[in-house]
């Protein structure tokens, strides 16, 4: 059956009609939760299904040819003509069903972990409409109609984040994740406004057709507009310096988190470069900036996370790490090995913030029953939960694998693609070397406190609580399956682009080959093969297996107290579980001299002085002024009248004359 790619604004309008219907019941009936557990992951299965026969359909054509499907002209002004229309081509199709797909299984996850929640109704309208513009985002078919679904998940970002706004930790989490995109947003207008003056067009298929006839390789254009359009990236993608709000972001239910940090948000500057693909393989400058960018981010994630306690935050900062991984590989020109990383981290990183979720779950149902008040995502508070876990354990078991690296997992074979990239990127640009070590290094970090999260949460002693103990149990169906379906992806997600060392046929690259073949010609790219090939693989291999040991064997070395009880951190530990004081810094060079200058200048200098007493009361006292020389001027007598004309005549006479 063929299903035209002109259907597509259906996988658009059914979330969108999910929003309206449960925004419409979080305020009319807010109880009807029945409803809403149908009508919140029903749009977005059917929104899968429509991506999936349009994907079918458009592979069994055979269609190496961009489908643009217009909708209706957005901004006519002057020679600027901004359709709203939507761009199916392979790159968007991937996209689609990773979103639609891993979007799905957490609305169902969901179901079950917001539950009880007295904001249910109103967490499936934000979490509906926030993959409305996620979708939008990758279907654009220009610049601004993705910067429109790029500024609606920031919006609905920062909704879902402060979720639970009673508490002003998570309302300042949710501020924190907007403004900071704010920040990163001016870098992507800037860059729109140089690329229409140059090129004329804000569409990418013209871009792709433009920018070979008008801008110079290397030159100073093309550099200046990839730089400001990574600094939009590094502000929704959480890389170095902007990557502070998505930590925080662990305010909002973990859900949220899981769909923001795996399949969507996070992932669209990765998009971003890659859908620009012709404008960065232009700029070699810009690249080794998006390379060594990701690289220092993907290392400096990594030793974060080696001595944090939340679980959540964990994950947070191995999410920036492996962000780190997809930028290094965009930036080396593996654009394919980029969005192979983005695909296979949707799986396993899904799984772990959704199994973590059902820990978190079973540990706040123990305390609430004995009314505790312990923290319920702390590690140390946790230990042995693979008895009373056994299906959450086993597959955040499989996912842990996959983010470390072992084969024939999922991860293995994106990271590995990933690292070759740039170790053969170095014979041609030393510095990618050094950007390879880097990533090496990052990914042995990564197996060890992977190794450590597993080992603190579902091994050793329970240091839960004895009474607590009795209440801790496997999450129900609704949230199980979810997590059983992520795990078969993430063991078999790599056969997506298996090379054909393994005996695969590399379809991903095949599959992605019309979107970045331009990009081939100005930053061409040679994989390693034979014995280098062996060798960087054998080295992946060891370098994952012994972080994972290493990882093990330091964490259960010695007793782990519960929280309570735990001494406080020092030396160099307690600048990483400070996170370097990066945050602290920020406030101190950053946003206090800004409030000051807000309070002191802008406020009251500028607003209260210069404006309310200056501007408008001084202007109240200038009119009461001359309305009191005008009684003054209202004696009644002709002669006072006719001396003041004849003056005021003789004035503008001279005046004149003069």
């Amino acid at each position: 059956m063929y299903v035209s790619a002109n259907l597509i604004w259906l996988a658009v309008a059914l979330p969108l009609a999910g929003f309206l219907i449960n925004g419409a019941l979080s305020i009319w009936r807010p109880g009807a939760k029945t409803a809403v557990s149908i009508v919140g992951p029903a749009v977005l299965l059917g929104a899968f299904a429509v991506v999936a026969l349009i994907f079918r359909s458009f592979a069994a054509a055979n269609l190496g040819t961009p489908q643009v499907v217009p909708l209706w002209t957005w901004l006519p002004v002057g020679a600027l003509r901004i359709e709203l229309s939507l761009l199916v081509d392979q790159l968007s199709l991937v996209m689609l069903l990773v979103i639609t797909g891993v979007g799905s299984l957490i609305h169902l996850f969901s179901v079950g972990y917001m539950r009880s929640d007295p904001g249910y109704a109103r967490y499936f309208a934000y979490l509906n409409l926030f993959v409305v513009f996620m979708l939008m985002l990758v279907l654009g078919s220009s610049l601004p109609v993705l910067f429109i679904g790029w500024e609606g998940v920031g919006l609905c970002s920062y909704l879902l984040i402060g979720f639970w706004y009673g508490d002003k930790a998570n309302a300042d989490a949710g501020k924190k994740a907007f403004l900071v995109n704010r920040i990163g947003d001016f870098g992507f207008m800037v860059a729109m406004f140089i690329i229409w003056a140059t090129l004329g067009s804000l569409n990418f298929l013209d871009i792709a057709e433009l920018a070979p006839q008008h801008l110079a390789a290397g030159g100073a254009v093309v550099t200046t507009i990839t730089l400001f359009l990574f600094l939009g990236c590094t502000g929704k993608s959480a890389q170095i310096p902007l990557y502070v709000w998505l930590p925080d972001a662990m305010a909002g239910p973990t859900p949220v988190s899981a769909l923001i940090h795996a399949a969507t948000m996070v992932t669209a500057g990765v998009y971003l470069v890659a859908r620009t693909n012709i404008l960065f393989a232009m700029a070699p400058v810009s690249s080794t900036v998006v390379a060594g960018i990701g690289a220092l981010t993907a290392l400096f994630a990594a030793t974060i996370g080696l001595r944090q306690y939340d679980i959540k935050k964990v994950l947070a900062y191995s999410t920036v790490s492996q962000l780190g991984y997809m930028f290094l590989a965009v930036g080396t020109g593996a654009y394919v090995a980029g969005v192979f990383h983005l695909v296979t981290h949707a799986f396993f990183k899904a799984l772990l913030f959704l199994g973590a979720g059902s820990v978190i779950h079973s540990m706040h149902h123990a305390y609430h029953a004995t009314h505790s008040h312990e923290d319920a995502q702390d590690m140390r508070n946790m230990g042995g939960l693979r008895r009373a876990m056994p299906w959450t354990f086993a597959l955040m078991a499989i996912a842990t694998l996959a983010i470390a690296g072992i084969p024939p997992f999922a991860g293995f074979f994106s990271k590995d693609e990933t690292l070759a990239a740039a170790f053969a990127r170095g014979a041609e640009i030393p510095v990618f070397r050094l950007f390879w070590l880097f990533g090496v290094i990052a990914a042995a970090l990564t197996a060890f406190y992977m190794a450590r999260l597993m080992a603190m949460t579902f091994f050793g002693e329970n240091r839960t609580g004895a009474e607590e103990q009795k209440h801790l149990h496997e999450a129900p169906l609704i949230m199980t399956v979810p997590l059983a379906v992520l795990g078969v992806l993430s063991a078999v997600g790599g056969w997506l682009n298996l090379p054909a060392l393994f005996g695969g046929q590399a379809r991903l690259e095949h599959w992605l080959d019309p979107v970045i073949e331009g990009a081939h010609h100005y930053f061409p790219l040679e994989m390693p093969h034979g014995q280098t090939e062996f060798i960087l693989i054998g080295l992946a291999i060891v370098i994952g297996v012994g972080g994972l040991v290493a990882g093990w064997r330091v964490t259960m070395a010695r007793p782990i107290l519960p929280a309570r009880d735990a001494a406080p951190e020092v030396g160099f530990w307690k600048v990483l579980y400070h996170k370097y004081y990066v945050d602290e810094l920020y406030a101190a060079l950053v946003v206090r001299p800004l409030l000051r200058l807000s309070d002191r200048v802008l406020w009251k200098d500028v607003d209260q002085g210069l404006i309310d007493r200056g501007g408008v009361e001084g202007t109240a006292r200038l009119a009461s002024s001359l309305g009191w020389i005008g009684t003054r001027l209202q004696t009644g007598q002709v002669g006072v009248y006719l001396t003041v004309f004849l003056v005021g005549a003789l004035g503008i006479f001279f005046v004149v004359m003069g």
